[in-house]
């Protein structure tokens, strides 16, 4: 099989099993066996309201899965029938949309919006933009009294809901690279914050390698260095006409050659063990020889931050700006 018919039937298996249910239905009766507790969430969303920044939730999910997993985060548990249905969770956002079909979401202007009934998950239509214009003045805020919870719509509906005319104006934080990150990055021009687990662990490795990194810089010079002292000696060899001090001249010249195959020979091996020291098989998430990985170029053009968790975000004040490192080219 090509590698393309290989990566449609894992990208088919995948959706499948998201569609199903075989996944969220096994999540929603164990969420204490695969959702993990972050103390840091509840005061952090808080903290974002009571600065009066506007929260919102946007997922694939429907309703049924994210009151059931959304309810286990706050009350740190799985709750019973009649506590789950209070959505106590909900004063955490001023909006939730569920069944977002992302990327669509962020691309298709003509998906409808649906209100969702929290007690019981039904829908019921509504006219989005057209009802929040008719609404006149804080038309959006008025909409949204009515209720906050939402079904499929758009980018559109989204940006008139929070009341916000510039996508510049939202940050949004995911942990898809391509759904979330690339398309509301690309498209959009919104904000991003992409969420890696993987991070720790990759910044602990590198730490602990930082000697053998240090090494393999230590014989890329060495061979530039060799390099170059041979190119003089090329040089001063073509323009020598003393056969003695040509056949001196060659002697270096092979030794200079001799020496940057056996460094070139360790420096293969130490990037061997540095790569493998990451995994095995696939090295560095961001970097793949001494060029960023496709990984890490997706990250460093789209994402406007990355981190490990979004709780992290948490961690500074809602007036903290931060700012990418100038690039050194002359």
């Amino acid at each position: 099989k090509t590698y393309e018919e290989i990566y449609r039937q894992v990208r088919e298996c995948v959706d499948l099993c998201h569609r199903d249910g075989v996944i969220k239905d096994e999540v929603a009766r164990n969420p204490e066996k695969y959702l993990v507790i972050d103390k840091g969430l509840l005061p952090m969303l808080r903290g974002f309201r009571k600065a009066g920044v506007k929260v919102f939730l946007l997922t694939n999910s429907y309703w049924e899965y994210t009151q059931t997993a959304m309810n286990y985060l706050y009350h740190e548990k799985k709750v019973d029938g009649e506590l789950e249905k209070k959505n106590e969770w909900l004063e955490l956002f001023d909006l939730v949309v569920v069944g977002s079909c992302k990327p669509a979401y962020l691309t298709d202007p003509y998906l409808n919006l649906f209100r969702v009934v929290p007690e019981d998950g039904s829908l019921r239509n509504t006219d989005g933009l057209f009802e929040i214009e008719a609404l006149g003045e804080d038309g959006a805020a008025k909409f949204l009294a009515q209720g906050k919870t939402f079904q499929g719509g758009n980018w559109n509906h989204l940006q008139a809901m929070l009341d916000i005319e510039a996508g510049e104006e939202i940050l949004y934080v995911g942990d898809h690279l391509y759904a979330d990150v690339l398309r509301s990055k690309r498209a959009l021009g919104w904000r991003s914050c992409f969420i890696m687990p993987e991070l720790p662990e990759e910044m602990r490795i590198f730490q602990s390698q930082l000697g053998l990194r240090s090494q393999i810089m230590e014989l890329r010079k060495l061979r530039d260095e060799l390099g170059s002292f041979a190119d003089n000696l090329r040089k001063l060899f073509d323009q020598c006409v003393d056969d003695s001090v040509r056949a001196e001249l060659e002697t270096k010249i092979a030794q200079c050659e001799d020496d940057d195959h056996k460094v070139k020979e360790k420096l293969s091996d130490a990037n061997k063990d540095y790569h493998a020291s990451f995994h095995p098989r696939w090295g560095q998430m961001f970097v793949a020889g001494y060029q960023d990985s496709r990984f890490g170029y997706f990250v460093k053009n789209y994402a406007c931050l990355y981190t490990s968790k979004a709780t992290n975000l948490g961690l500074a004040s809602t007036s903290r700006a931060f700012r990418t490192a100038g690039e050194l080219l002359p």
